[in-house]
C-alpha cells in the first residue's frame, strides 16, 4: 500500500486512471453505459477507502478488478431477468483475468473518438468526455456549464444510448475523426478560459481539465502537428490567466494586464511546441492561433507587440477558417496596423451571429477613432447581450465613461 496526501491527491490519482479503466472494462465487455457506471462506482468506492487504507500497490488493476465485479454483477442481474443464463454464465469471467492485463495505452484516445462520435452534438461530445474521460460527475459538468442536474443526466444519458454498440476501438477512419476530438477539447478550453455566462470570467477547472486532456491525446499522438499546436495555443492562452481578472473579479484587458504575473514556465513550453510543429510541414488553423498567441505573450509590453506580423498570421488563418470569429479578430489587428477607420471598415463586412464581440470590437475601434457617442452605444448594446457578468460590468464601464 502506499499513501496520498489528501482528498486531492486521491482525486488527481482517481482521474488519471479513469480512462484507462473505463477503457479496459469497454474493450473487454462493451456495454459503454453499464461500464461506465460501473467505473464510477468503483471510483467512489475508491474515494472513501484510499485515504484511510492507502493506495494500493497497483491502483488501476485493483479499480478494474472493483468495477468488473459490479458490471458483471449488472450485467447477470439483467440477463437474469431476461432468461438468459448462458449469456450470463459466458460473462462470469475471473477478475484477476481482467485485472492482470494492463489496458492499452490507446484506450483514453478510443474513449475520446466514442464521445466524439459523429451522431452526437456537439454538447453531447462535451458533456461525454468530460464525464467519460475527464471523470468529472454529472454535478460539476452541470456547475460548469450552468445547467440543472438533471438535464444534465437526460444530455449524458442520451449520448450513451446513441453510442451503444458502436464497437470500441480506434476507428479506422480515424484520422477524419480527428478534428472532432480536437474541437471538443478546443470548446472545453474555451468554455473554461472565458464561461459564456454567470458570475465569473473564467471557470479554471473546466480550462485545467481540457488541458490535460490535450496532454494525454499529445502523448498518445506526439507527431500530430494539429494536436501539438492546439495544446501549445491552450498553454499560451491560459498563462495570462492570473492576469485577465482584478482583485474583485473584473475584467482586465489585454493590454492593460501585469505581465509580471503571466505564466512564464507555460509561455516556454507553449513557444517550444509551436515552434516545433511549425518546422514540420505546412501549419494548420490550431498552430497558427498558438503563434499569434506566441507573438502576444512574447512581447515584453503592448506597445512592442508585433501587429504586422499578427496581422500577416491572421491573413492565413482566415483562408484556413473563414470563420466569423477569425475575421472579427483580424479586424482589430487591421486596426491596430493601418489605424481604427479601416478595422471599422472590415467590421461593415460581419454578421450580427457574433452576438456582443461585434458590438464590443466597434465600440473599442469607435472610441479609438474619436466618436465617442457612437462608441458609448456600441458598448451599451454589447453590454446588453451579454450573459457574463464580469463582461457586462467591463463594458458597461467603457460606456459610463464617455458619456458627457
Amino acid at each position: 500500500m502506499r499513501t496520498v496526501r489528501g482528498a486531492t491527491g486521491t482525486e488527481d490519482l482517481l482521474r488519471l486512471h479513469a480512462p484507462q479503466v473505463l477503457g479496459a472494462l469497454v474493450r473487454r465487455y462493451g456495454h459503454f453505459d453499464a461500464a461506465e457506471d460501473a467505473v464510477q462506482e468503483a471510483l467512489l468506492a475508491a474515494a472513501g477507502q484510499w485515504p484511510s487504507t492507502g493506495v494500493p500497490d497497483n491502483p488501476r488493476g485493483w479499480l478494474i478488478k472493483v468495477a468488473s465485479r459490479r458490471l458483471t454483477d449488472a450485467l447477470r442481474a439483467e440477463e437474469a431477468r431476461r432468461a438468459r443464463e448462458e449469456r450470463a454464465a459466458a460473462l462470469s469471467v475471473r477478475d484477476t483475468a481482467v485485472a492482470d492485463r494492463a489496458p492499452r495505452e490507446d484506450d483514453t484516445l478510443s474513449l475520446l473518438f466514442l464521445c466524439c462520435h459523429p451522431q452526437l452534438t456537439a454538447s453531447a461530445q462535451i458533456a461525454l468526455t468530460l464525464r467519460a474521460v475527464g471523470g468529472l460527475t454529472t454535478a460539476e459538468i452541470a456547475r460548469a456549464y450552468l445547467v440543472p442536474e438533471a438535464t444534465m443526466a437526460q444530455r449524458i444519458s442520451r449520448a450513451k444510448q446513441k453510442v451503444r454498440g458502436v464497437g470500441f476501438g480506434r476507428p479506422e477512419n480515424w484520422e477524419e475523426r480527428l478534428p472532432a476530438v480536437l474541437q471538443t477539447l478546443y470548446l472545453i478550453f474555451n468554455e473554461g478560459h472565458t464561461a459564456t455566462s454567470g458570475p465569473a470570467l473564467q471557470r479554471r477547472d473546466l480550462a485545467g481539465e481540457a488541458i490535460r486532456l490535450t496532454r494525454t491525446v499529445h502523448r498518445l499522438l506526439p507527431d500530430g502537428c494539429e494536436i501539438t499546436g492546439l495544446l501549445a495555443l491552450m498553454l499560451l492562452t491560459d498563462a495570462r490567466r492570473d492576469a485577465r481578472t482584478g482583485p474583485d473579479g473584473d475584467l482586465v484587458p489585454l493590454d492593460e494586464q501585469d505581465r509580471a504575473r503571466w505564466d512564464k514556465a507555460a509561455i516556454e513550453e507553449g513557444v517550444a511546441l509551436v515552434t516545433r510543429a511549425l518546422a514540420r510541414r505546412r501549419a494548420g488553423p490550431y498552430q497558427i492561433r498558438a503563434a499569434i498567441a506566441a507573438v502576444h505573450d512574447e512581447a515584453p509590453s503592448p506597445e512592442a507587440t508585433d501587429w504586422r506580423e499578427i496581422l500577416g498570421l491572421y491573413d492565413v488563418l482566415v483562408r484556413l477558417v473563414p470563420g466569423p470569429v477569425e475575421r472579427l479578430n483580424r479586424a482589430v489587428a487591421v486596426a491596430m496596423v493601418h489605424g481604427p477607420e479601416a478595422g471599422l471598415t472590415e467590421l461593415d463586412s460581419l454578421s450580427g451571429e457574433l452576438g456582443h464581440r461585434l458590438d464590443a470590437v466597434r465600440g473599442h475601434l469607435l472610441e479609438r477613432a474619436g466618436s465617442r457617442e457612437q462608441a458609448r452605444a456600441a458598448y451599451e448594446s454589447a453590454a446588453a447581450k451579454t450573459l457574463s457578468l464580469p463582461e457586462q460590468r467591463y463594458l458597461q464601464g467603457r460606456a459610463a465613461r464617455l458619456r458627457p
